[in-house]
């Protein structure tokens, strides 16, 4: 029986640990990012450790046919789990960010993710039956300023997957968003956000959140909170709060 996972933005962070996690149980891998280096090294390592089957397509997943690329790839496989890990943030207010790079955010965070989602899930249901996870965040939760695009970037994929869930869990998929606070890994320093509040915290680690982020889409979970606190807050709290206040408080731990 095939395990085939095909986990995007692979080469570092939580996207590295997805990998590590399924070949761990024995699972072959497709692995995809820009960096043909990290992807190659994390190869190696897997095959070595694992004995499994590791594919690396390097590729910009957030370019105009970058979906159509990986999934043409990827056509002499049975993909039986699909890790939507890839995408970026971006801290500082709209109007003096540069209008590229939010659309940028949107291609990858969203378009990309939506194209590969289509074209996989179809083959799913063929096959009758598979595993989606889809790694949103807990800025799904509300408004980021100053970081407006990517906080609705994440509003839409914690959305997209409850509603694809609903449509194809009879066919045998589930799909499951992965909703984790902050993790300490390369985003904070792509995304501009060293020196704010929210890069000051703790945090989880990668291998955590991935392991975490796994066993609920194993599980078929609809969304996935790694941090009680979190969950209590997001769930019971926060949606009491005056919009207002809300929005303050995001503000604060996003401003440098």
């Amino acid at each position: 029986m095939s395990n085939t996972a095909l986990i995007t933005g692979a080469s570092s962070g939580i996207g590295r640990e997805f990998a590590r996690y399924h070949a761990k149980r024995g699972g072959d891998l497709i692995i995809t990012a820009r960096r043909a280096d990290a992807l190659e090294a994390l190869k190696a390592e897997l095959e070595a450790a694992h004995d499994v089957k590791v594919t690396v397509v390097a590729l910009d997943l957030g370019a105009p046919d970058g979906a159509a690329q990986l999934y043409a790839a990827t056509k002499d496989h049975k993909i039986d789990v699909l890790i939507n890990n890839a995408g970026f943030g971006g801290q500082g207010a709209f109007t003096d960010r540069a209008l590229d790079a939010d659309l940028a955010m949107i291609d990858l965070n969203v378009k990309a993710l939506v194209a590969l989602t289509h074209m996989v899930a179809k083959d799913m249901v063929a096959h009758g039956g598979g595993k989606i996870l889809n790694v949103s965040s807990t800025a799904a939760y509300m408004p980021g300023p100053l970081q407006a695009t990517y906080f609705a970037t994440k509003a839409y994929v914690s959305s997209f997957s409850q509603a694809l869930d609903a449509e194809l869990r009879d066919k045998g998929i589930t799909v499951t968003a992965l909703e984790p606070g902050y993790v300490a890994t390369e985003f904070a320093a792509v995304a501009d956000l060293e020196g704010t509040g929210l890069a000051a915290q703790k945090g989880s680690t990668a291998d955590k959140v991935a392991k975490f982020g796994y066993d609920a889409m194993l599980r078929g979970d609809l969304r996935a909170i790694n941090e009680g606190q979190l969950r209590f807050m997001l769930n019971w709290i926060m949606p009491w709060l005056p919009r207002r206040m809300a929005m303050n408080m995001i503000k604060k731990m996003q401003t440098k």
